[in-house]
């Protein structure tokens, strides 16, 4: 927890404020998905978590993009809900027990991050709008697409393979 709260006194230092949160929780993410992929028995979640690394890898290099259009660092600022849903994550990472349970486990686990993540990039796609950045917008559009089929993909992986698996 910071010392003292951020002050913004414009709409494009709450959007920077935004970015720069986004890029660190991707950065985060891009640490915690090799470990979650290793954690899974499912051949196909293994496979969800390999691509959304690609993916998040992609993420990174965009925002890198809006950045650099503005002429911007996109360091310093720490996600710290991205750390919390990441610390969470390693909880079944490390669980014990039934290896399909776990795979249910990880699997809701990654599908609170994708929300935070439809979350904060649904957030900062509006501000770039609003500033004009319509370029910006459409690439955090684009993010907040493969985020949302990242989760659907989730949801059927769940529903169709895991979930059956673990309930017998």
């Amino acid at each position: 927890m910071s010392l003292f709260a951020p002050t913004f006194n414009n709409l494009r230092e709450l959007y920077l404020n935004e970015l720069r949160d986004l890029y660190s929780a991707e950065s985060q993410l891009i640490d915690a998905l090799p470990k979650m992929a290793d954690a899974a028995t499912s051949p196909a979640l293994k496979q969800a978590f390999t691509s959304h690394l690609d993916e998040t890898r992609n993420h990174v290099s965009r925002l890198g993009q809006i950045f650099a259009t503005m002429n911007e660092e996109p360091t310093g600022e720490t996600c710290a809900g991205m750390k919390g849903l990441i610390s969470e994550g390693e909880d079944y990472v490390k669980a014990g027990g039934d290896d399909s349970v776990r795979d249910a486990g990880l699997i809701g686990a990654a599908q609170r991050v994708e929300h935070y993540e439809m979350a904060g990039y649904g957030t900062a796609r509006a501000l770039a709008a609003r500033l004009g950045e319509n370029t910006a917008a459409q690439i955090l559009q684009m993010t907040l697409d493969e985020e949302g089929a990242a989760d659907k993909k989730l949801t059927a992986l769940a529903e169709s393979q895991v979930n059956p698996v673990a309930a017998v």
